[in-house]
């Protein structure tokens, strides 16, 4: 268990951040297929695809020549505010401050654009254009997500299966219901691998300082736990005051 703990984790953590960031990218390409042609739309996320192979073929050695420690330190700060960067949207989205991301609207959004453009010479380029700024924006998180929770641990080839089976699953998924995959709890997902990178940071940030975790692995879940269990917290207690306000709002 102490051995498989970082494997499992690991797994979990690149599939469901790539997931949420595989759905968002697919969205926009079936906006670009339904509305202009498939061509385009594939043309353009087959181009990013390549772009990011390269990003990994290059930075992915790299990562051999850091020293161990300056790594986890480096890759753990990092984590740790990409985690709290989600973990901070998914709250605010919870408690209403913020709006839930909607795949549906995202769609229609990209097709109306798509169609205002349909009358320019260049409509199959912009087509293609906006099936590759969406590929690679999302996909850039993707690969940092990879990196960023396997290469610390010696871990990315586990990193990008998990991300490869998102990755396969949303696209099975949209190519068997040809649509928009608005039923995602996208806002539970993110909160959930916010909660991850966070503990993941937390724990190699940790390690790289010299920190001899109780439990060695299995100190993660117990990260976890504690996290989980502050960011609940920190719910309850935000929904009390905005609900206060609400109250006082409408008084």
């Amino acid at each position: 268990m102490n051995s498989l703990t970082p494997i499992i984790s690991t797994i979990t953590a690149s599939f469901l951040g790539s997931f949420v960031e595989v759905v968002e990218a697919f969205t926009i390409v079936l906006a670009v297929g339904v509305t202009r042609s498939w061509r385009p739309a594939l043309t353009g996320a087959a181009l990013a695809l390549a772009v990011l192979a390269a990003l990994v073929l290059i930075f992915g050695p790299l990562l051999a020549l850091v020293p161990i420690t300056v790594l986890q330190f480096v890759v753990g700060v990092l984590l740790i505010l990409f985690g709290m960067r989600w973990l901070r949207k998914a709250i605010l989205r919870s408690l209403g401050v913020i709006a839930l991301h909607d795949e549906e609207a995202a769609f229609s959004k990209e097709t109306a654009a798509l169609r205002q453009q349909s009358e320019d010479r260049r409509a199959d380029y912009l087509a293609g254009l906006a099936s590759f700024k969406a590929v690679l924006l999302e996909g850039v998180e993707v690969v940092f997500i990879v990196i960023a929770v396997g290469g610390a641990h010696g871990l990315t080839l586990f990193a990008g299966l998990g991300a490869l089976a998102a990755f396969i699953l949303v696209m099975l998924i949209g190519l068997m219901v040809h649509r928009p995959l608005a039923t995602v709890p996208e806002n539970t997902l993110k909160f959930v691998v916010g909660l991850m990178l966070t503990s993941f940071g937390i724990f190699w940030t940790g390690e790289g300082l010299g920190a001899d975790w109780p439990g060695a692995d299995l100190a993660l879940i117990a990260i976890f736990a504690i996290v989980s269990l502050a960011s609940f917290i920190i719910i309850r207690s935000l929904r009390g005051s905005v609900g206060n306000s609400t109250a006082k709002a409408a008084q």
